[in-house]
């Protein structure tokens, strides 16, 4: 028999018999390993949830931005109104969906309707006012309970700290 030398400082660990004779892993390892890669993918999963969250209310905010852009070519194409000829007033309510003869600018442009419709998919209800002189659309956001994201005649686009229906002032028809 071979006679082993160790070396100053070193000990030799006894075995216990828990590494098996294939050189395989022992099943606390196995376990450990298990409890790692869990921990890992229930913090990552967290992350990837508020990213989707974040990316819809982006979503809002953009489909607003193109409500707001369109808005003002309506209004020359309408000879200097926000409702199309013979238009009536959308009084502060869930916004409107598209339809071809609607009465408001918000439901009778296709663009608008889709980009509304397209925010309200990705956000967390609407609210919409339309009239000759003013128009408002605020969609809630997800991330933020009772936040909205809130676009206006004056050109704000703006987060606001309520619900979509009370995001927009009922005296001046704007964002609050």
């Amino acid at each position: 028999m071979k006679k082993i030398n160790f070396k100053k400082g070193f000990t030799r660990t006894p075995n216990f018999g828990v590494t098996p004779k294939g050189g395989g892993f022992t099943l606390i390892e196995l376990l450990v390993v298990v409890a790692i890669v869990g921990v890992l993918a229930s913090i990552t999963l967290g992350y990837i949830g508020q990213a989707k969250l974040k990316g819809g209310d982006a979503g809002v905010k953009s489909n607003l931005a193109t409500v707001r852009s369109v808005a003002e070519i309506f209004f020359l194409d309408n000879f200097n109104s926000y409702l199309p000829p013979g238009g009536a007033t959308f009084e502060i309510a869930p916004c409107p969906t598209y339809n071809p003869s609607g009465t408001n600018m918000l439901s009778k442009d296709k663009v608008i309707a889709n980009s509304i419709a397209e925010a309200v998919s990705k956000g967390n209800g609407s609210a919409c006012y339309n009239s000759a002189n003013v128009w408002t659309v605020a969609v809630g956001l997800k991330l933020t309970p009772n936040t909205s994201w809130c676009v206006d005649i004056a050109g704000t686009a703006k987060m606001v700290n309520f619900t979509p229906l009370e995001a927009i002032d009922p005296a001046t028809f704007t964002c609050k």
